[in-house]
């Protein structure tokens, strides 16, 4: 049996999340029907990162391991056939029988992104969260800087993460300003189930004023689980990108 890894980008709008749920839309469940219709296997994929409901990607990553002697090149043209239109294969790998998708993975970088501007964008309802009021972009950065670091984020999990660890490394927390578009981006080593989307609901409230830089920096160290945010809704949010160690891939296949 080989082991294949896909790169996959999707608009998670009509979905409900990336991890297979029974009679909802998902895109695991997608990918593993086209898998299916290509080679005739009951294929089950496993995810770098999970997403939720309406989360989008640019670059998923995604396993699994089949009988087909298939190219890797026709796996990406034969499953984009078979896959509808807000889901697409963009890459194909041959990875090693030891590969884990999750496991192996060292770092995933998301982006968060926010329309400032004193109208909404029909063109941007999907993929941006709409701010009517100025943000102050130079204190939201300078709240960002307490973010950066190996850190209990127990402030930016989930009130259901339980007692499941809640430390993490971030090795890059930003923002950025284009013209009236504001983005996020955040990489970490992994991240705990809406940590983005409360970390961005807190900074938004930062250059809002109605949080100062310090307090943040506060809320950020006291471990006390679900207290930041509010998080934002899902349709801001995209999943950019997953880094492996040199050598699990050839990029240039």
């Amino acid at each position: 049996m080989g082991k294949i890894a896909l790169v996959v980008e999707y608009e998670g709008t009509r979905y409900h999340g990336s991890q297979i749920q029974a009679n909802m839309p998902t895109i695991q469940g997608e990918i593993e029907h086209a898998l299916s219709r290509l080679t005739g296997e009951m294929i089950r994929i496993a995810f770098a990162s999970r997403t939720d409901a309406g989360v989008h990607a640019e670059g998923q990553v995604a396993g699994f391991g089949t009988n087909s002697n298939l190219p890797v090149e026709t796996f990406v043209r034969a499953l984009n056939h078979y896959l509808p239109s807000d889901i697409a294969v963009r890459k194909a790998f041959p990875v090693s029988g030891g590969f884990n998708v999750r496991r192996d993975a060292i770092s995933r970088e998301y982006w968060y992104r926010l329309l400032n501007s004193a109208t909404a964008s029909p063109l941007l309802r999907r993929s941006a969260h709409f701010v009517p009021q100025p943000l102050d972009v130079a204190a939201m950065n300078e709240a960002c800087k307490a973010l950066i670091g190996t850190h209990d984020f127990a402030p930016f999990a989930s009130p259901v993460n339980g007692r499941k660890s809640t430390v993490r490394t971030v090795y890059r927390a930003e923002i950025t300003r284009d013209g009236e578009l504001i983005t996020f981006y955040m990489v970490a080593n992994s991240f705990l189930p809406h940590q983005v989307r409360n970390t961005i609901g807190a900074l938004v409230k930062v250059g809002l004023d109605k949080c100062d830089v310090e307090t943040f920096r506060q809320i950020a160290r006291s471990k006390t689980l679900a207290s930041a945010g509010p998080a934002l809704p899902a349709h801001g949010l995209c999943l950019i990108k997953v880094n492996y160690p040199d050598g699990v891939w050839d990029e240039n296949l």
